[in-house]
């Protein structure tokens, strides 16, 4: 909402007193709202829901002396509705909105015979309030500064690195089981021909780069419809993902292994139950999505599986594929966050609008990993409850970083290219929390991510005398042996 948002403090009359905050909209030239709840003023609620107020005789007299009124929005200004409300006495005007929120705008000079804070407030909330409170309720006005740090950043942080890698390493420990595999030409050329399916070649990059694009334009126009499709498609890979990843650690077990037959396959009985726990996990997370309270924790371990398996299946070939990839999801990431605002009718990015749903959509894209804010503020109770980071950000520069780590075990170089490109990972992330922290406002990550990995990967190769190798790919030695 790009507006200046703020808190309604209310406290119920029971005794202990419950309390409860609200998120609202005003605007800060019309009122200045106090910083913290010690200098607020409270005002007993009157709910006159039942009327817009754009008449002063669809309030009995006397109702609003020295009271915060609550109308619904709707036949006419706000200036009107503030004008009859401050003549009949009231301290606090609250406009109740069933649409999302927006900014409370129009000529300043208007108001300036207006005196008492007008504010919007979702009519949801206001309904909540008496499910919560009951009828008597007092309330205050207030606006705390914005936090300069919130430390759910952190989490973000340690699940990026920490996904980033290990998917990098797990890639590199299915080359080298490939490698090892591979005793003779013949069998080489076979082992190369079942894995070009998740190969991706400079063709079939500029491809899903196309796909991407189309895929969130068309997110933009049909979302109502299309976001249960991408709920459907994240519950069935998420599953599968879960599978693949809790699999590989079972496979080091050695205890458990009794198998059964069944149409001539042989299979573990213990995958088995795996399978069904995978499967169960995505559709407690589909019916639970938006309990906000624990929902978040199933829906970040299903995308880091999401992402971890990603980034060991999907293989880039060679340098100059990376360097296609991220090259072009950057300029798709600053296009769709940056320039796409002086496209739309709204000024409004098709990025963030998609990312939070457009034109007030409850349902929420499951692309993201999901943190609470921990700082209280206006935001929390506004539109950001949750830090978000965006799968791509995690999958596009993991994918480099798998090339990386591969390339290290094709030419046994220490894992010098898969270490400094993690670790160029982290400081791109440090970047990007940084310029979000300082602009207050968001930022599409592969703009920091991008040249900070393929920068400092193109300077090892280039230091290591490895450029043209590293560029075209290391292919497979005949003669390698562990």
């Amino acid at each position: 909402v790009a507006a200046d948002e703020g808190i309604l403090h209310a406290s119920g009359s029971g005794v202990p007193p419950v309390t409860k905050d609200y998120c609202i909209i005003y605007n800060s030239n019309w009122v200045t709202l106090p910083k913290t709840l010690d200098n607020a003023t409270f005002r007993p609620l009157e709910n006159l829901t039942s009327t817009v107020l754009c008449s002063s005789s669809e309030v009995p007299s006397g109702l609003m002396k020295d009271k915060a009124v609550v109308v619904m929005r709707g036949n006419c200004t706000f200036l009107e509705k503030a004008r009859i409300a401050q003549s009949l006495g009231a301290k606090m005007l609250l406009i109740a909105s069933k649409s999302r929120l927006s900014a409370i705008a129009d000529n300043k000079t208007d108001f300036e015979d207006v005196t008492l804070p007008i504010a919007l407030i979702r009519y949801n909330d206001i309904v909540d309030m008496q499910l919560v409170l009951g009828n008597e309720v007092n309330v205050t006005l207030y606006s705390p500064p914005l936090p300069e740090f919130d430390y759910s950043m952190v989490v973000i942080f340690l699940i990026a690195v920490f996904t980033v890698a290990l998917g990098g390493y797990w890639s590199g420990v299915a080359e080298l089981e490939n490698l090892k595999a591979v005793a003779s030409p013949g069998e080489r050329e076979t082992r190369r021909k079942k894995e070009e399916n998740v190969t991706f070649t400079p063709v079939t990059v500029i491809l899903f780069v196309v796909i991407c694009c189309v895929m969130l334009v068309l997110l933009y126009f049909f979302y109502k419809w299309l976001v249960y499709v991408i709920i459907s498609v994240f519950c069935l890979a998420s599953a599968m993902s879960l599978y693949n990843c809790l699999a590989a650690l079972i496979g080091e077990i050695p205890i458990g292994q009794c198998r059964v037959t069944c149409f001539n396959k042989t299979i573990e009985v213990r995958l088995i139950f795996l399978a069904g726990f995978c499967i169960a996990a995505a559709v407690v997370w589909a019916v639970f999505r938006n309990e906000d309270r624990w929902a978040w924790i199933l829906q970040d371990i299903l995308g880091v599986a999401f992402c971890l398996n990603f980034i060991k299946t999907l293989k880039m070939p060679n340098f100059k594929s990376c360097v296609i990839l991220l090259g072009l999801l950057l300029l798709y990431d600053v296009f769709f966050v940056f320039i796409t605002p002086f496209i739309t009718k709204n000024g409004a990015s098709i990025m963030v609008e998609v990312a939070a749903g457009p034109f007030g959509n409850s349902e929420k894209l499951p692309v993201v990993i999901r943190v609470p804010r921990l700082e209280h503020s206006a935001s929390t109770l506004c539109d950001l409850p949750f830090s978000l980071l965006g799968f791509g950000d995690i999958i596009v520069p993991g994918l480099l970083v798998a090339y990386c780590r591969r390339f290290d075990v094709q030419t046994r170089s220490s894992s010098v290219y898969y270490i400094s490109c993690t670790i160029a990972y982290a400081v791109g992330m440090v970047l990007t929390f940084v310029v979000l922290a300082l602009m207050k406002m968001g930022q599409p990550a592969l703009l920091y991510l991008v040249p900070c990995t393929l920068i400092t990967s193109s300077l090892v190769a280039w230091r290591r005398k490895e450029m043209k190798k590293f560029w075209k790919g290391s292919s497979y030695q005949v003669g390698w042996m562990p």
